[in-house]
């Protein structure tokens, strides 16, 4: 059977599998994928040691005061989903790859950018944090 993301593995059958955690997520690809998944979570997890992982839109996600980053593995490549905010304040340093306003593609053919990974997660840590802080300030006026 061909699984949402275009691997064939077991029973899952496109569109009508829930994934309950990530690592019920990671387990249906390929052991190569696997691994390039469970790098891209400990480089995430690094970056943002308080966030909660959870699964959102059937996608791997870390949220910390809100969603910070969503990925997920596809059949050609690795979907980064970090938010608009992210993709422009990184658009240099992610033009090598297809992109769009809140996603990026990072080829399965090339090396993972895992250092820019690490900089995107902590800018959205940051940008949550702040984001956070100023709705407490408004609360309190």
């Amino acid at each position: 059977m061909i699984t949402n993301h275009g691997f064939m593995k077991g029973e899952i059958m496109e569109g009508t599998h829930r994934f309950n955690s990530i690592d019920e997520y990671i387990i249906q690809f390929p052991e190569e994928v696997q691994e390039i998944l469970k790098t891209i979570r400990t480089v995430i997890k690094n970056a943002a040691p308080d966030a909660e992982e959870k699964i959102s839109y059937q996608m791997p996600t870390f949220a910390l005061y809100g969603n910070l980053v969503h990925f997920a593995a596809y059949k050609k490549h690795i979907g980064l989903y970090p938010t608009s905010s992210a993709i422009s304040a990184f658009e240099y340093a992610l033009s090598d790859y297809k992109r769009s306003k809140g996603a990026v593609q990072f080829p399965l053919n090339k090396p993972i950018p895992y250092e820019l990974i690490t900089e995107i997660v902590t800018f959205r840590v940051e940008e949550n944090k702040k984001k956070e802080a100023e709705g407490k300030l408004k609360k309190k006026k």
